[in-house]
């Protein structure tokens, strides 16, 4: 399912989340005049090594890091791996960003972006403590937008493009029930990889990132007042 827009409408101009998505935008940019050797570097330095974090908790650094490994569970969100990859993020964020910044603000929404992107890629790394294989993206910080939404909005509309077969239809369908099966899916696969090894190594989708952000966002969103009328 590819969502489109929603019917709900904002008060304000969504600067931060503007923001956020040239920010994304200028660096993928950026990536792609690079060679492959200078994109793999560029990765191991500002994205999130599992690896290399574990180590520098330890204190036993096999190598010296660029940058200070807690630096990058903030860095790696602005980082993403192919056209798809920043499309599908950029899609989702202009989408259900712009509602949940109304609601707490534009400072506490860029603070909530950052930690849930921040909380998602240490759950991500909980599961993969030893991995050598670099994780990047901005799925986790929206997916703790999503988190937020599905508890404020749970009725707005989502326009969606639903395929069956060679037909594509588009539909309205409950933000509850859209955001309630992706959650649904990405906690699956999550499990699934503790077995099947269906992870971020394997599949290049982080999917405990995108649950741990879900679950986190719904925790910090009413705590930054996702409920309250006060927008600051």
């Amino acid at each position: 399912m590819v969502p489109i827009r929603d019917n709900n409408p904002t008060r304000i101009t969504p600067f931060v989340t503007y923001g956020l998505i040239v920010i994304n935008v200028g660096v993928f940019i950026y990536q792609l005049t690079l060679t492959p050797q200078e994109l793999k570097q560029f990765f191991m330095t500002w994205a999130l090594v599992p690896l290399a974090f574990t180590e520098s908790l330890t204190g036993q650094l096999t190598y010296q890091p660029t940058v200070a490994p807690w630096m990058t569970l903030f860095t790696s969100q602005f980082l993403h791996g192919g056209f798809l990859h920043i499309i599908g993020n950029m899609l989702f964020l202009s989408i259900f960003g712009n509602n949940i910044e109304d609601k707490l603000g534009h400072f506490r929404y860029l603070f909530f972006y950052l930690a849930c992107g921040a909380l998602a890629a240490l759950t991500q790394w909980f599961f993969s403590a030893y991995s050598t294989i670099p994780s990047l993206g901005a799925s986790g910080a929206i997916a703790g937008v999503m988190g937020a939404y599905i508890l404020r909005f749970p009725g707005a509309k989502i326009l969606t493009l639903l395929p069956l077969g060679f037909i594509i239809i588009p539909i309205h369908i409950p933000a509850f029930v859209f955001l309630g099966l992706w959650f649904v899916q990405q906690a699956f696969y999550g499990v699934a990889s503790l077995d099947a090894q269906i992870n971020m190594e394997e599949g290049g989708i982080a999917y405990w990132a995108h649950a741990g952000g879900f679950v986190f966002g719904a925790i910090l969103g009413p705590m930054l007042g996702l409920f309250s009328s006060d927008r600051r």
